[in-house]
């Protein structure tokens, strides 16, 4: 199992690849595996060193059993073991949960993106117990707590990653993108949890504390994974003149969503469809069409988005030609 020291470099957020049709409300078999392995062998072999799959931008809560399953087997023999892999097993309830934990347990993930059941919210109370019985009940998997606080309606404070420390063990890192509260909750923690940054905020992270800042997740990884790996081969070299540069780079490329990532009402609505709009624009994988009932977007909102994929993809480019 990865302690908090053991996360280093690139956390690569995949879509589930979705087939002709997959819009349909009835559709079933609805994962591309040839561009699930395609794109999962194309990450590792450009570099990344670490994937997640079956969040938000997997539209986890879309899938049907035999998809999950299916899109689960896929990644994982892909990946065959090759580099740490979390899988994604939020559902409605504990059972369900667990019934995923203990699929992709199985079948040789590392760990797992988990976020709080998605029905009532929680209280700390029972936040905290709901991670001290997972870390129980799948004690092999280490377990990446998705600190989403819209997504999950819940505002992960102090006082739960400190409960967590105490009663949950296997979680050893959250996905966490707010550098304001960083120390507090490291100290609270008692420095049992890594909370890894977005690669957009991953200097921020790096300001308030170079130390164990040496990870960040992507979902841009998706469009191409040479920016973010630039960023945080940067940060853990203390290159501060490479990390000013590609911090302005990537807020170039993202500039065009600025407006919906700014607004958490906006984003809330229609995260799913930027994340495979752009994507798709970008040309680095086929996400394939969007699942019901998170399909539907304003044009201004899906333009946004592709142009923001178009310049992730230019400054891909223009990385590639720099090598050596």
């Amino acid at each position: 199992m990865l302690t908090a020291a053991d996360y280093r470099g690139l956390y690569a957020i995949i879509p589930t690849p979705a087939r002709p049709g997959a819009e349909r409300i009835d559709a079933t078999d609805t994962v591309d595996l040839d561009e699930t392995a395609r794109l999962v062998t194309q990450l590792l072999d450009d570099g990344v060193t670490a994937l997640i799959a079956l969040g938000t931008t997997g539209e986890c809560p879309t899938l049907a059993p035999a998809d999950y399953e299916a899109f689960v087997d896929c990644v994982l023999s892909t990946v065959a073991g090759r580099v740490p892999t979390f899988i994604g097993a939020t559902a409605l309830g504990g059972h369900e949960v667990v019934r995923r934990l203990r699929f992709v347990a199985e079948r040789g993930a590392s760990g797992s993106l988990l976020g709080l059941p998605m029905w009532q919210p929680l209280t700390t109370d029972m936040a905290v117990r709901y991670y001290a019985e997972i870390s129980e009940a799948v004690p092999r998997l280490s377990i990446m707590a998705y600190a989403n606080a819209r997504a999950f309606r819940y505002n992960f404070p102090a006082e739960f990653w400190a409960g967590v420390a105490d009663r949950a063990p296997t979680v050893t890192s959250a996905k966490f993108s707010n550098p304001t509260q960083l120390r507090e909750f490291q100290t609270a923690s008692r420095g049992k949890v890594h909370f890894l940054p977005i690669d957009q905020r991953v200097h921020e992270f790096h300001a308030v504390s170079p130390q164990t800042t040496t990870a960040c997740w992507a979902t841009a990884a998706a469009m191409g994974p040479e920016p973010s790996l630039a960023i945080i081969d940067a940060v853990c070299t203390g290159d501060a003149a490479r990390i000013a540069a590609m911090a302005a780079e990537i807020a170039w490329a993202n500039e065009p969503i600025d407006p919906i990532l700014g607004n958490p009402e906006i984003f809330a609505h229609y995260n799913i469809q930027v994340e495979k709009l752009r994507m798709e624009a970008a040309g680095y994988c086929r996400p394939g069409p969007l699942r019901p009932p998170y399909d539907v977007i304003p044009d201004v909102y899906g333009d946004a988005a592709r142009e923001c994929g178009r310049r992730w993809a230019k400054l891909c480019e223009r990385l590639r030609d720099k090598r050596p």
